[in-house]
């Protein structure tokens, strides 16, 4: 039997200055609400706010993706990233509608990592 690994996607959200953290919550469930996470290999995501340590009131997401097969059917190879107009529709609202407004960066400059399970 062969199992294919998932992939996870953390990405790091640092506020911009004015923004509290209820803003930042009411983005994430508006974005919930209108199914904008709703992405074709998109397994689970979790959301996630710091409590100590060099992110410690940042947030962070984590996105899981069915395989890696899924994960770059969306994002492409991890040397050869899709441009971000090419970006799933739902995903574009999220980023620049409901998401942009309240970093402190654009979506697209955040700090982020991909992992493949083991």
């Amino acid at each position: 039997m062969v199992t294919m690994s998932r992939v996870v996607s953390v990405h790091e959200y640092t506020l911009a200055a004015g923004v509290d953290s209820a803003a930042f919550e009411r983005a994430v469930a508006e974005a919930e609400r209108r199914g904008l996470f709703d992405l074709p290999g998109l397994v689970e995501y979790r959301f996630l706010e710091g409590l100590r340590g060099d992110h410690r009131d940042s947030y962070a997401a984590l996105w899981i993706y069915e395989s890696r097969e899924a994960w770059e059917e969306l994002w492409g190879a991890p040397g050869a990233p899709i441009e971000a107009d090419e970006y799933p529709e739902r995903w574009l609202t999220w980023e620049n509608e409901l998401l942009a407004p309240l970093l402190d960066c654009d979506p697209d400059d955040i700090a982020f990592t991909s992992y493949e399970e083991l």
